[in-house]
């Protein structure tokens, strides 16, 4: 149409090139207008939520800028309800410990693998498997997360704990899920979607391109951003601005946003286009994870939970964990946090055995979800703050000084960063419909949180506990250390979970050999 006009008026006599200028700039005059609209209202808004200093130096911005900032401002809806949320949040983390009282899950929600039959593990494990098979479950891994306390400047699933093989967090979790093919006897069975955040999304897709994908189907991985939400100073009144001076100070909205993201990014219809009936969610800093464990989906399904989590024991009770409880009030399952829970509460002993913490269930964010469960509750949960609730965390946050406009990086906490988190839906399911699964710490958990040479959760750590797993397999099927204190790294492709090895019988390993 719009050559045919041309033709029209180049036969016509007209200049072409004098009427594409006029077009171009009455356009331009009409989005300024619509910029200069949508400024007054904004203004006007912010300024009546005590937000003037957000505009401090707006003049000094280019238009591209300005029409920018105004589109993220927009986003953000109501000033004054966040606010008021950010109220709510510092009011909620100093009274949430008092409000309630905390108990053990019962017994028809909480089980062990470390007591359980070996029958009843087959069980879960050919259930398991067999959804695998049918393409009925999916894989939700969590890698929002920057490298920055590890000093690297690409995101945490790129990091090489320093193993034999020098992979990196993504490569061994797609080679899990690869193996796990394979033991169902499929290909093209498991979808992985990849919840990524602003800062991560580019260097994470590029990450899986110079590596080919890991040997895996690209079509198979599905990427997708979490939001973000807009940081405030340390009295929780005023929005910070960020260096620029053109966009507020933002950060990704925490685990929670999980639900939020699956409702914006369509992956819950994506689940239902590919059949997708159950999932396992996990996140990327875990070594020892087993990605789409099919035990963990057969002790779901077969109990018919709603949703489910793993858990480790906590054995000592200073460790700073979060534990899944029982909210004896409400009668509904939920976390405490180890900041909210009292010194008497964290050392009290299990009734029937008094080896054991009462509170033991440490949360280690992996996670069971039934697809229908999601779909019915996602858009419930993420339109309601009492089932996502924002969580306050003290942060020290790059932005502009409004008085000098000169730009901030911080060497204290100067501001308040908004999270949600994704167990504060737990409340919502139904206590017959939730299922605590509890693990050996020794073979499914160790996170990479720390910098190297840190005391807890190092990457030197990591890497120990990656090859002492690895390692006992080999003993355990009869294989050989040339010397004691050898460690063997087992690739993923090789043995999911320590299956497979007979073959090491009577041989001998050499430390850091890589089998």
């Amino acid at each position: 149409a719009s050559f045919c006009v041309q033709k029209l008026l180049v036969s016509s006599g007209f200049h072409i090139h004098l009427l594409l200028a006029n077009i171009a700039t009455t356009t331009a005059r009409h989005d300024r207008s619509q910029t200069s609209t949508m400024e007054t209202e904004l203004r006007e808004k912010f300024s009546n939520a005590g937000q003037d200093h957000l505009f401090k130096y707006w003049d000094q911005l280019s238009e591209s800028q300005q029409s920018a900032f105004l589109k993220q401002l927009s986003k953000l809806g109501d000033p004054e309800a966040f606010i008021r949320d950010v109220s709510n949040a510092i009011a909620y983390s100093s009274s949430v410990a008092e409000s309630k009282e905390y108990t053990q899950l019962p017994q028809s929600s909480y089980t062990s693998t470390i007591s359980s039959s070996k029958e009843t593990l087959n069980e879960w494990e050919t259930k398991g498997i067999e959804l695998i098979k049918d393409g009925k479950v999916g894989i939700i891994l969590m890698a929002g997360g920057q490298g920055t306390r590890l000093g690297s400047s690409l995101p945490k699933g790129c990091y090489d704990v320093g193993l034999p093989s020098h992979k990196s967090l993504f490569q061994i979790q797609v080679e899990r899920i690869k193996k796990l093919e394979q033991l169902a006897g499929v290909e093209k069975s498991l979808t992985l979607y990849v919840m990524t955040s602003q800062p991560t999304r580019q260097p994470t897709e590029e990450f899986f391109q110079k590596h080919e994908y890991f040997g895996w189907d690209k079509e198979q991985i599905i990427f997708f951003n979490q939001g973000t939400l807009p940081a405030v100073d340390l009295e929780g009144q005023k929005l910070l601005l960020g260096q620029d001076k053109c966009s507020l100070a933002e950060s990704p909205d925490g685990n929670g946003g999980l639900y939020k993201a699956l409702f914006d990014n369509g992956i819950l219809d994506s689940f239902k286009e590919k059949g997708i009936e159950h999932i396992h969610m996990y996140c990327i800093d875990n070594i020892l994870v087993k990605v789409g464990d099919p035990t963990f989906m057969g002790f779901s399904v077969l109990n018919g939970f709603d949703v489910a989590t793993k858990v480790v024991r906590k054995n000592d009770p200073a460790e700073k964990v979060g534990l899944i409880v029982l909210d004896k009030k409400a009668n509904k399952p939920c976390v405490i946090e180890y900041s909210e829970i009292s010194q008497k509460l964290s050392e009290a002993k299990d009734e029937t055995d008094p080896s054991l913490l009462k509170l033991r269930a440490a949360n280690i964010v992996n996670h069971y979800y039934n697809v229908d469960f999601l779909q019915r509750m996602v858009p419930q949960w993420i339109k309601s703050r009492k089932n996502l609730p924002y969580h306050i965390a003290k942060k020290k946050i790059a932005c502009t000084d409004i008085n000098t406009g000169e730009p901030i990086k911080p060497t204290e906490n100067n501001g308040i960063k908004m999270e949600q988190f994704i167990f504060d839906v737990f409340p919502s399911v139904d206590l017959e419909k939730f299922g605590c699964l509890e693990v050996a710490r020794e073979d499914e958990f160790s996170p990479l949180k720390n910098a190297p040479g840190s005391v807890s959760d190092s990457p030197e750590m990591c890497r120990a506990n990656c090859l002492k797993r690895s390692t006992r397999w080999i003993i355990e099927n009869g294989g050989l250390l040339e010397s004691a204190d050898a460690l063997v790294e087992v690739s993923p492709l090789t043995s999911y979970f320590g299956e497979g090895l007979s073959g090491v019988a009577d041989q001998n390993f050499a430390a850091d050999t890589v089998l």
